[in-house]
């Protein structure tokens, strides 16, 4: 039988009606459901809790650190049982919901911290205690320190000799690497595809515990990051790509434009002219318009170790693609969703025509199809299976 026609409005789940940044949260920590990183009744309960108390952060951070607490300590009784595989559920559901709560807090508290590091430890603890995927914990030598990165490890795939493709993934604006393997990284590992799932200058604990401020030439940490992987003897160093989300919608484009070993890129989102959107939206938040934001705009001035506007602006002058997109020569994926109320289809389109790739696609999900929300918040799985395919496909076609 034919499907009905959608209804006309919105068809995201609002689980906060009239508050964005509160409903996208929700569906962050749903979405990573199907790789083990939520279960809608403890994140119904935690919705349940905070009825009523809309746009309170500090209420929001609370109510996710309790929860997150409540599952952890279940992780470390059942681990004591011997009970290796239903702790480590536990533990990667607890390290998702500390981070799903701890990303509003601005400003960081030692609260907010001691959470943010709990988290990081049950993810460590739970990828202790699997053995598929194979993750692994790493430093990434920068500039006189270290990144901190987890390598998820690909199946091992029948047939396959000699070294396999591995993807660079990059975190976005505010999100993290612990965030980032619930956005379907262990199917990637599935296709034979290893991951790095990197924080870098201005993310999870390189802003966090190291002080390490945003910057916008992407291509030195993830060009540290090409040199790591392409010593490593289990990757092939003719076939390590980059990728990320949101804002990492401009730092991978960067990175492949300006450092040409990468094998091929891939922008969840489009990032065409940053500075440029925050000029337009902090104008719209003086006016005192209601924005779709993922988090409070205060988190602009704290990745960069700024505290003003004005300096925010100086930092963000370089946060341009056009002049640099141009040179990027490996194959191209821009993946959008058609309802995405953050990134206008505008600085999509801009990037991928513009872009120096033979190569390159511009993957738009509709409204009829679903994941059309900013970087398929509303539907995960489909836009991670879409770029999975396609990165299987090219880095096979580089052997």
């Amino acid at each position: 039988m034919p499907a009905s026609k959608l209804p006309d409005g919105e068809l995201a789940f609002s689980y906060f009606p009239g508050n964005y940044r509160w409903s996208h949260g929700v569906l962050l920590a749903l979405g990573g459901a199907p790789w083990g990183g939520g279960e809608i009744d403890e994140i119904n309960r935690v919705g349940l809790r905070l009825k009523g108390k809309e746009g309170d952060d500090s209420a929001w951070f609370n109510e996710w650190a309790g929860e997150a607490e409540r599952i952890e300590t279940i992780g470390h009784i059942e681990e004591k049982k011997g009970h290796k595989l239903t702790a480590a559920a536990y533990l990667f559901r607890a390290a998702h919901y500390y981070q799903v709560g701890e990303r509003f807090m601005q400003p960081k508290t030692a609260d907010s911290q001691a959470a943010y590091r709990r988290a990081v430890d049950a993810f460590r603890k739970a990828a202790s205690l699997i053995a598929r995927p194979c993750i692994e914990h790493v430093e990434v030598p920068y500039e006189g320190t270290s990144l901190p990165g987890i390598i998820v490890h690909a199946d091992p795939v029948p047939g396959r000799t000699g070294k396999g493709p591995v993807m660079l993934f990059l975190d976005g604006f505010d999100v993290t690497k612990e965030i980032q393997y619930f956005r379907g990284i262990p199917d990637l590992a599935a296709r034979g595809i290893s991951c790095l799932l990197l924080d870098g200058p201005g993310n999870g604990e390189a802003i966090r515990f190291r002080g390490l401020t945003l910057h916008h030439e992407t291509e030195r940490h993830a060009g540290a990051a090409y040199n790591y992987l392409a010593a490593r003897p289990e990757f092939d160093p003719k076939r390590i790509g980059i990728m990320a989300l949101s804002l990492g919608g401009y730092y991978a484009p960067r990175a492949a434009s300006l450092d040409q070993r990468f094998a091929c890129c891939i922008s969840w989102g489009p990032e065409w002219d940053y500075h440029w959107k925050w000029q337009h939206r902090l104008e719209r938040i003086e006016r005192g318009e209601i924005l779709s934001l993922s988090v409070p705009w205060h988190h602009l001035l704290w990745v960069f170790g700024v505290k003003t506007k004005e300096e925010a602006f100086r930092k963000l002058e370089g946060f341009k693609l056009d002049g640099v997109i141009q040179e990027m020569k490996c194959p191209y994926l821009l993946v959008y969703g058609e309802g995405d109320q953050q990134c206008p289809f505008e600085h999509a389109r801009k990037s991928v025509d513009t872009a120096g790739s033979a190569r390159k696609e511009l993957k738009i999900f509709t409204r009829e199809e679903g994941g059309y929300h900013h970087c398929q918040v509303d539907n995960v799985s489909i836009g991670t299976a879409y770029m999975w395919d396609w990165a299987a496909e090219v880095l096979e076609a580089q052997r």
